[in-house]
């Protein structure tokens, strides 16, 4: 768990903080990703509100019970997880995302959907409370990046400028550079003052 809750949950949705479970430096290959098997899938899932703990240790019991079919939801969920980043990248970069990337997702929308039910608390939402396979934690994740896609402005999809995490830019005049001001925005401000300091120096 504490491998997991080490990454902030800056992506203003279930999907976006998924995709950035990976991460590395601009334009390089992810050299860090927190979701390193099943058991650290559960973990994410709870720390990101997408599971209960009554539902993790269910899930945890489950997998202990049978370790291919974590294996393989493990193996899915990082599938998924490519063909979110490849959509969601795009998008940020202002390109068309791949159409085989769109067929696939729309696929897992389709299986999640299969396993979900529709509940009344003020207004309907989709739940997956019923469901109990190994796959759960994903559908949520899955329904989450359909919703963005179908319901957001493209143009509010943004990557940060010193990370590779994306994000949904819900600032007013859509102003928002970082993925956090915490992280990446101080780091890159004390940056670029160390730099200018350099340079006056060398003046």
């Amino acid at each position: 768990m504490e491998t997991v809750t080490r990454m902030r949950l800056v992506g203003g949705n279930l999907a976006l903080d998924f995709v950035n479970t990976r991460v590395g430096p601009p334009g390089a290959a992810p050299d860090d990703d927190v979701l390193t098997g099943y058991p650290e899938l559960i973990a994410w899932g709870g720390y990101a509100g997408d599971l209960t703990d009554i539902e993790a240790t269910a899930l945890r019991r489950r997998a202990r019970d049978d370790a291919a079919g974590a294996d393989a939801a493990f193996l899915r969920a990082v599938h998924t997880r490519d063909d979110l980043d490849e959509i969601f990248q795009a998008l940020a970069a202002g390109r068309s995302p791949d159409p085989t990337a769109l067929a696939r997702l729309r696929d897992g929308e389709a299986d999640a959907l299969a396993h979900a039910r529709l509940d009344q608390d003020g207004g309907f939402a989709w739940s997956w409370r019923d469901d109990h396979s190994l796959a759960r934690p994903l559908r949520p994740v899955v329904h989450a990046a359909i919703g963005l896609l179908t319901t957001a402005t493209m143009a509010r999809i943004k990557r940060c400028e010193a990370c590779s995490f994306v994000f949904y830019d819900e600032s007013k005049n859509r102003s928002r550079r970082w993925c956090s001001m915490e992280d990446c925005g101080t780091a890159e401000k004390m940056r670029r003052y160390v730099a200018a300091r350099r340079n006056r120096a060398a003046t």
